[in-house]
């Protein structure tokens, strides 16, 4: 445990964290999915040789470099406070977290950034195939940026191939593939850029319909809305699979957060999937705002259980069954974890102190502790919790969880739905009638982002109190630094942040009012 922790710090540490990540992923889904409708446009245009593929291709192109510039902005920013604001955690992950993000500045991020170059700059200057393997090239380094920085956000949910190093207390990468490849990181990269498909694909058609409502650029909207409701439509049903893998991975390995987001108390059998609620009252603690009971709700019996274990009557621990332990299912009472995450501790202060004074012995047979398989299982997995005060602090903030979690699923229905009607209309050719579908196309576009930004609420909140699932909690990641300092500089970020945000809208809505002339198709 940390004394005399200044739990300002911690949570100003958080909030400028938490802010920096959803104005960054304001721009990223935009950036994966239009690269590749980009691409797939310039596809036909080049199959085709029809100019008008081109004037669409070039239009597009210019949204997706005002999105690109001031969304690599905010990126960068967001890696600098891993060492200025998490200096402690960057010590205890030790190279497992810098090397995926190492990789996408040396392999993704110069792929992306040479190709796109060409991209933008080689119109006419470079051969009509070379150009689209130009683009083609930029949608992939721009989605294998995304590939490296889910894989280190994936490991922080799901730690593996790693080993602890009690000399230098930090973990060590021994198995770099069992980091790649770990579900969790197959599942987040593959939900995350998809939902970024849909997000895009959105973008374009609501775009478009604006045009058609507008009775401008009839040839570059049509085609648009048909390409993009194909890209999205596909997108999204993959999206709501990839989604079903990512709760089933949650339920395995963060069972807190999956009682989180369905508001479950207390585990059964059976348990049935609240598809609509409200929560008001408290649960188990009157003056615990993030234990909430449902005032309404309606369930879908059994599903819950099925959703995270593949069997109807599955049990499906609840938040009580995590904190006060349930024998009878096999889950250890939080007590008893931080009984032993203490011990682990204890034993690598006694190990350092050993070695302060020269007793080799003890400071070998402590040591060898940390290597033993049965230690690590039983002792080592909860050395983060002997951090904690009390049991207090595992509680996650339940209403958050759950009405992002729901808001995001209820909006990846809808857009199931959105894209079905737009290719419907679009096939047979009769969207510029469809004046109440062209208005929701354009007001979806918020919508798109609302579900985005739920989904890493979902992902952040529901896992706290951890930074490193079970082995860190928020509380001992933090810099040492002055609680003013990140204060300032949250101020900062935010009136920076907003500022770009609003030029971004501006510039974007210049662009679209200018329409396609400028580009030419030359």
């Amino acid at each position: 445990m940390i004394e005399n922790l200044d739990l300002a710090l911690v949570d100003w540490s958080r909030a400028q964290f938490a802010l920096t990540a959803m104005y960054h992923w304001l721009f990223v889904p935009l950036t994966l999915g239009l690269t590749f409708i980009i691409a797939i446009m310039e596809t036909i245009y080049v199959r085709t040789g029809d100019p008008g593929w081109k004037k669409i291709t070039r239009f597009w192109m210019t949204l997706f470099g005002i999105n690109f510039a001031i969304g690599v902005a905010t990126g960068i920013i967001l890696e600098f406070e891993f060492g200025t604001n998490w200096s402690s955690y960057s010590w205890f992950v030790g190279d497992i977290f810098g090397a995926p993000l190492a990789i996408e500045g040396i392999m993704a991020f110069f792929m992306e950034s040479t190709f796109i170059a060409i991209m933008f700059f080689g119109w006419n200057k470079v051969s009509k195939k070379f150009h689209l393997t130009a683009t083609w090239l930029t949608a992939i380094g721009a989605n294998l940026s995304a590939l490296w920085i889910l894989v280190a956000n994936a490991w922080m949910q799901n730690p593996v191939g790693m080993q602890f190093n009690p000399e230098l207390a930090r973990n060590e990468m021994i198995n770099f593939w069992e980091v790649l490849f770990s579900p969790s990181a197959v599942n987040k990269f593959l939900h995350t850029i998809s939902s970024g498909f849909v997000l895009a694909s959105i973008f374009v058609v609501g775009i478009s319909a604006w045009y058609l409502l507008k009775n401008r650029e009839i040839y570059l909207a049509k085609r648009s809305i048909l390409v993009a409701g194909i890209f999205g439509l596909i997108s999204i049903v993959f999206t709501v699979f990839t989604g079903d893998s990512t709760t089933r991975e949650i339920a395995a390995v963060q069972p807190m957060k999956f009682a989180a987001i369905e508001g479950l108390y207390h585990g059964q059998e059976g348990v049935g999937l609240v598809a609509i609620g409200v929560m008001s009252s408290a649960e188990t603690d009157p003056e615990n705002k993030n234990l909430m009971d449902f005032s309404f709700s309606i369930e879908i019996p059994n599903l819950l259980s099925y959703m995270a274990y593949g069997k109807w009557n599955a049990f499906v621990p609840g938040v009580n069954d995590l904190i006060e332990g349930n024998s009878e299912w096999g889950f250890m009472s939080a007590e008893e974890k931080m009984r032993r995450g203490r011990l682990v501790m204890d034993d690598l202060k006694s190990m350092k102190a050993a070695k302060q004074n020269d007793d080799i012995t003890t400071y070998e047979t402590l040591k060898a502790k940390f290597y033993d398989e049965e230690y690590k299982s039983e002792y080592f997995r909860y050395i983060g919790y002997g951090s904690l005060v009390d049991e207090s602090q595992l509680y996650p903030n339940v209403p958050l969880s759950f009405y992002s979690f729901h808001i995001m699923v209820i909006l990846g229905f809808y857009f199931v739905l959105f894209f079905a009607l737009a290719l419907l209309f679009s096939i047979k050719d009769n969207l510029a009638k469809r004046k109440w579908f062209l208005r929701a196309a354009l007001f979806t576009i918020p919508l798109a982002y609302i579900a985005s930004e739920a989904g890493w609420v979902v992902a952040e909140v529901g896992r706290q109190p951890w930074v490193i699932q079970d082995l860190m909690t928020t509380t001992m990641g933090v810099s040492q630094i002055n609680a003013n300092a990140v204060q300032v500089t949250f101020w900062l970020f935010f009136i920076v942040f907003t500022i770009l945000a609003i030029a971004e809208v501006r510039i974007m809505t210049k662009q679209i009012k200018i329409g396609s002339k400028e580009e030419g198709g030359k």
